[in-house]
């Protein structure tokens, strides 16, 4: 066994469109929480790649990123199943696309859903993670970096030979 400590990869889309943020609704081992379009990093993608696969897969919408929000790391104890992992939360702004409805919505998502900031902040006991309101708060400050500020090697891109 390893003792090799890793922190798991995660990608966001905080969207904002007329003073509300689109979330979407999952099943989770805690219950029906509200999260910002978000979802792990897969082999051979940027982590621009990845928020827009994500938004895409969560929402039906095509997403394309424009700025980084920031990182965040974030720790998750779980009373239920006992499962603690402290997630790399990458946070992308950008602009929503047009709509599919023949795409499926990811497993657990049961919908999305349009809220205020205020009323995102009204409901803690329902957010994924502390990180849900940490990262509107940040939008809502101003913060925003150039996407060119993440760099991803070539390398991680392909598969490696033999693979």
């Amino acid at each position: 066994m390893s003792s090799l400590w890793k922190t798991s990869v995660t990608v966001a889309a905080v969207i904002e469109r007329d003073g509300r943020f689109l979330l979407v609704e999952e099943h989770t081992h805690e219950g029906l929480r509200l999260n910002q379009p978000a979802g792990h990093l897969d082999p051979n993608e940027s982590l621009a790649d990845a928020v827009a696969r994500e938004t895409l897969e969560e929402t039906a919408h095509v997403f394309r990123p424009t700025g980084w929000l920031g990182c965040y790391l974030g720790r998750f104890h779980s009373s239920r199943t006992q499962e603690d992992v402290t997630y790399t939360r990458f946070t992308f702004v950008g602009e929503l696309g047009a709509f599919d409805p023949a795409c499926p919505l990811d497993d657990g998502i049961v919908r999305t859903v349009w809220m205020t900031a205020d009323e995102v902040r009204a409901c803690p006991e329902r957010h994924r993670s502390p990180l849900v309101m940490a990262c509107i708060d940040d939008y809502l400050a101003g913060r925003r970096l150039p996407l060119d500020a993440l760099y991803t090697h070539p390398s991680v891109l392909t598969a490696p030979e033999g693979a």
